[in-house]
This record gives C-alpha cells, structure tokens and sequence, in this order.
C-alpha cells in the first residue's frame, strides 16, 4: 500500500529512527550535511557538452546537443532559441528492473521540469532560430535524483559552452522526526515526509524552481527551503571549479580534491585535446539521441 505524505509525516517515519541521539542520520551524515558530490565532463564523445554528476549513491549522465538548426521549423522562434529536454531513468538503474515505457507520465512531468530550470538560465536570446536538445538518464538513483539531474544538465550546458546567466543548481530538504535534513538519500526521501525541492541561480539568488510534497508549518517551510538553498549554493560552488579547472587546464586532465562548507568534493578537468573523447564511461561513447 502506498504511504501518504502528510505535514506529520507517514507511519515509516513515525517507526524509523532517522536521527540517532548522537545527531547521525542513517548513512552517518549529519542532518546539515550534504552527500559527497563529484562532477565529470566529456563523457558522450558524440555530444556537444556532456557530463557526470553523482550525489552520493545517485548518479546522472547528461549530453547537450546544440544550438543546431531547428529540425521541426513550425517550432522555430525568430527571438531566441529552442530548448528541448528528454529525461529517462535505465533500466538498471533501480532495484526494479522492470522496463518502463519511454514517455511515461512521470518522465514527461521531470522533462517539462529539467527545461523550465534550464530555460531560466540560458541566454536563449543570443542564439535565435536554433534549437538546444538536453537529454538527462538516471544511471543509479538513490533520492535526489531530480536535482542531480539539473546538476548534471547545468554541468553539461557549460561543457557546451552554452552561454548562461548564471548556474542553476538544485538539491532538497526534508523534515523527518522533527529535524530539517540536507540533500535526503532513498530511504530518506521515501519515508513519507516532507521533502522540498530547490533550484536556483545562486548568484542572482533568483528560485526557479520549488515543489514541495506534503505540508508544512510556515515556519517549518521557511527553514528547510533556506537549508535546500544552502546546498544549491554548494552545488554551484563545485560546478565553478569544475569549469574554472578546464579553463585553467585545457591540455591536462587533473583531479583536484578540496573541502566547501563541510563537504569533500571531488573536482576533475579533462583532457582537452580531442574535447570529446570518451573517458571513464567510454561504453557510453557510441550513444545515439
């Protein structure tokens, strides 16, 4: 049977300790903390832009294709450009492997999403009369999968050199046993509690997306969608490094580990030389979208 989200929480919350007396969550974070998050670029060699990006367990691959000539001119806008996004989860990427069919209603609702963010950040109005296509895949999902996504999106974009107003991130909070919590895994997020989903462009501290899944206190609300958009705002610390190494280092592939608001991130520029060359995920290299 299916657990219904309230502002109280479910009955798996009101069973499961999520918080230990010692202050550890279940993977022995802390409720403020966020999960390790790495970034890679240069993974589709067929791809204008394409990147990596893991948040914890969960783990994103994005390719940007673009801009490009419009394929369907009915669609085509003389002012800016055409942003397209298709997000799709692999079949091993869950527990269940069972096959989902392309274009479910669930797919369709986290595509619209992923392009919406997206949209807010890209200068659309420097490249009219072009299109932009943004295909996202779940390779491993363990919560936070719709942020990691954006994440992956934004990374690839700027491996595109898609000119942007600023980076636009996500993660989310949830409150389970009475304790806001930071970026939230799989059990976490499926305990029936409230969980809020953040983007934003963190330099313009301008929201772009907000979605929230039961109710909450005002309050309550305030705190948490203020911790989701302290992660957005480490997210989007680590992307600028990763951009700001491949700048710094275009012929060398060098990985970088450095510490930002508590959080061990792994910081990894590629080898420029042929800037698609597949590398790490090289089954991914003969992709076709």
């Amino acid at each position: 049977t299916s657990t219904e989200k309230t502002g109280l929480g479910s009955s798996i919350e009101s069973e499961m300790e999520f918080v230990s007396p010692e202050g550890l969550r279940l993977d022995g974070r802390r409720p403020m903390e966020m999960r390790q998050i790495r970034g890679e670029v240069g993974a589709v060699s067929k791809a204008d832009g394409s990147a990596v990006f893991e948040m914890g367990n969960t783990k994103v691959i994005a390719a940007v294709y673009g801009p490009r000539e419009v394929q369907n001119r009915s669609q085509q806008m003389s002012d800016k450009a055409l942003v397209r996004c298709e997000y799709s989860m692999a079949n091993f990427s869950t527990g269940d492997r069972m096959r989902k069919p392309k274009g479910d209603r669930r797919s369709i609702e986290i595509s619209l999403v992923i392009r919406q963010t997206m949209e807010a950040c890209i200068m659309t109005h420097l490249m009219p009369r072009s299109q932009i296509d943004i295909f996202v895949q779940v390779l491993q999902a363990d919560g936070g999968t719709r942020s990691a996504c954006i994440n992956a999106a934004t990374l690839a974009l700027a491996d595109a050199g898609i000119p942007m107003r600023d980076i636009v991130t996500s993660c989310s909070a949830g409150f389970l046993n009475s304790t806001p919590l930071l970026d939230l895994n799989y059990i976490e997020d499926s305990a029936g509690g409230p969980d809020v989903t953040v983007g934003m462009l963190s330099k313009l501290e301008k929201v772009t997306l907000l979605q929230m899944d039961a109710k909450l206190p005002m309050e309550t609300f305030e705190t948490v969608m203020q911790l989701a958009m302290e992660g957005c705002k480490a997210v989007a610390n680590y992307i600028r490094e990763v951009k700001n190494l491949i700048i710094q280092y275009p012929l060398l592939c060098t990985t970088r580990e450095y510490q930002a608001t508590g959080i061990s991130l792994w910081c990894i520029a590629v080898h420029q030389g042929n800037k698609h060359e597949p590398r790490a995920l090289g089954s991914y290299e003969d992709w076709e979208f």
